[in-house]
């Protein structure tokens, strides 16, 4: 399959995470509403507890087992369609929606009180360290044992302060 290709596939074949939040003063303009960058860390954060939940490791033992340096995005299409304010508690369901060679994309959801307050879409990819320049990250094909994990759907409650 090429790069560019979607994995075919229903979305219940896709791992996914489900994590609660209460939103911090620190996340707000001084208004006491969330400052629009933020919606971006809550999903960058929630791919990374996605990942971590679906290959059951920390960020840091997925590095030192599949030799993964990041997983930089390199598409991001983001909407806020509500106000979130300080003291909120949301919800942001992450999932994958495709799995190529050497890319992925998420899409995160993120609801207070059921209702949709903002969403985004990420494609991602996985990336190695380049032996010809080590500070430099070049991409790599998904190893098949993370490939397999990220198919399972799961979809556990993680909750942060």
């Amino acid at each position: 399959m090429a790069d560019f290709e979607i994995a075919a596939g229903p979305l219940e074949e896709f791992a996914s995470n489900r994590r609660l939040l209460t939103v911090e003063w620190g996340h707000c303009d001084p208004a006491g509403i969330v400052y629009h960058p933020r919606f971006i860390d809550y999903f960058d954060w929630s791919c990374v507890v996605l990942i971590e939940t679906a290959l059951g490791m920390k960020k840091s033992a997925i590095s030192k087992v599949y030799g993964m340096a990041g997983i930089p995005v390199v598409g991001l299409s983001a909407r806020v369609t509500g106000v979130v304010r300080y003291g909120d508690e949301i919800e942001i369901v992450s999932t994958i929606t495709a799995l190529n060679r050497s890319s992925f994309h998420v899409r995160h959801t993120l609801t207070r009180d059921g209702l949709p307050m903002a969403d985004c879409t990420q494609m991602r990819v996985w990336c190695e360290h380049d032996p010809k320049a080590p500070t430099s990250l070049k991409s790599c094909e998904i190893p098949a044992e993370v490939r397999e994990k990220l198919r399972r759907r799961a979809v556990p409650s993680q909750e942060a302060g």
